[in-house]
């Protein structure tokens, strides 16, 4: 592989440094530990997860349920924690003010109606431009314009409430793309799609050139909408690669990366 991935995952090892994969990144988590609970019942749900998300980077990401994705996705936007590690955005380590990172790194919910809150679809895609500052034209513009972008021309004074799921999961991400981040962090994107709605988004994120994390179980979806895949095992992250995505093949290479090697045995 390339010394320049998109992404780059180091292994968990404290006598790793691995500064590199911080450089020209658009966010890095460095050892990162978080665990729920206390005494007895604490449970470690991220392990001395160390890795850079890159401009390019199409990155899917799979799991069991409660393996730790989404509270993966949390401590990248600061709505979790962690007990020990640091986080960047652009090499500085943000700790307690998450608002430029937010800025730059949108965040797609699992569900949609936790995303939108306005009456209408041109207020609720317009807030976000609205924070950072635009003025009510040129945020409404920019409203517009997105929705534009994604085939929905004419939502724009259809109220919220009356959408179908897959309506609003667009609308949402009408919501986050308006704020124009570097990278997006979706989570179970087609989670309650039809097929319409599902290729529909498909389309939407092949041609779109922000940086992302996917989370989903949809292996189909993850084919045609990433290019490089990771999962999350007993709270560590790791590299895969396509043959161990498709359930019918059987090679099991490994995975080398600057500084980073892992069997896929470990599956």
């Amino acid at each position: 592989m390339s010394e320049h991935l998109p992404v780059s995952v180091h292994p968990s090892s404290e006598h790793v440094h691995c500064p590199a994969f911080v450089q020209d990144a658009v966010f890095s988590l460095e050892h990162v530990w978080l665990a729920y609970g206390m005494g007895e019942d604490t449970r470690e749900v991220l392990r001395d997860v160390s890795f850079g998300l890159h401009q390019g980077a199409r990155v899917g990401l799979y799991g069991p349920n409660g393996s730790g994705k989404t509270t993966l996705l949390r401590c990248v936007t600061g709505l979790a924690r962690p007990q020990r590690g640091c986080v960047r955005f652009h090499g500085r380590a943000v700790s307690k003010d998450f608002r430029e990172l937010r800025r730059g790194v949108g965040f797609v919910l699992q569900n949609a109606d936790d995303q939108l809150f306005f009456p209408t679809v041109l207020e609720d895609v317009a807030f976000g431009p609205l924070n950072l500052g635009h003025t009510p034209e040129a945020a409404r513009a920019c409203a517009v314009e997105t929705l534009e972008s994604l085939g929905l021309s004419g939502f724009e004074h259809r109220l919220v409430h009356r959408l179908s799921g897959g309506e609003k999961k667009l609308v949402s991400l009408a919501g986050v793309l308006a704020m124009r981040p570097e990278a997006l962090l979706l989570d179970e994107p087609t989670n309650g799609l039809d097929n319409e709605a599902r290729e529909r988004l498909i389309h939407i994120l092949q041609n779109l050139s922000a940086a992302r994390i996917v989370i989903s179980h949809d292996w189909e979806f993850l084919q045609q909408t990433a290019t490089e895949y990771m999962t999350i095992v007993d709270g560590v992250l790791s590299a895969r690669t396509t043959s161990i995505i498709h359930a019918h093949t059987h090679a099991h290479p490994l995975i080398y990366s600057p500084g980073f090697c892992v069997s896929p045995s470990t599956l």
